[in-house]
């Protein structure tokens, strides 16, 4: 009779003990499907190519404050005929670990709508996928009125997601405010 090497099977039990990390990434939205959640009446929508001076650089940098890491940047005006209705961003930017994708939306009137998580890559803190607090970011204008922990609430084991992302819509706002606002009299 043979008995098996109890020093291997020794190992694979303690590996399957051992803790582990558990990464869910998931997708949610396409591009395309994040344009029409934010800007369901445009009938397209067209690719922004930014090319700020050091400048305008500077400035969005003093406007948004503090910021996580960000990935990518990808913008959109939304259109209904010729009328421009607003501009969608897809942004990344560091949650805890890993990146975050969201689609953040910006009216002509400078109002922000509210957020879609398009991919979220993190173990914990998903929650910021929930309506309720999504729905923080709807019709802020200000910069004075989005900050983290004050005018948009953490959630409970969410908190870098929620704070991260917080930073990183202001960091379109301010985008949008240096770049991208129109025109008026009063400017």
């Amino acid at each position: 009779m043979s008995f098996p090497d109890l020093g291997f099977a020794a190992a694979v039990g303690a590996l399957a003990l051992a803790p582990t990390q558990i990464v869910i990434a998931a997708d949610y939205l396409s591009v395309e499907a994040a344009q029409r959640a934010l800007f369901p009446q445009a009938d397209r929508f067209t690719e922004v190519v930014f090319a700020l001076s050091a400048a305008q650089r500077d400035k969005v940098t003093a406007l948004a404050g503090e910021q996580p890491p960000h990935r990518g940047l990808r913008a959109f005006r939304a259109l209904r005929g010729e009328g421009i209705l607003g501009y969608v961003f897809i942004d990344e930017v560091v949650g805890k670990e890993d990146f975050i994708t969201y689609a953040a939306s910006i009216d002509v009137q400078g109002r922000l709508g509210i957020p879609e998580v398009m991919s979220y890559r993190e173990s914990h803190g998903g929650e910021i996928r929930n309506e309720a607090w999504r729905q923080q970011f709807a019709g802020r204008e200000s910069l004075d009125h989005l900050r983290a922990r004050t005018d948009i609430k953490n959630i409970a084991g969410a908190t870098l997601s929620c704070e991260h992302v917080t930073q990183g819509v202001r960091w379109l706002v301010a985008l949008w405010q240096v770049a991208l606002r129109p025109s008026t009299a009063a400017d």
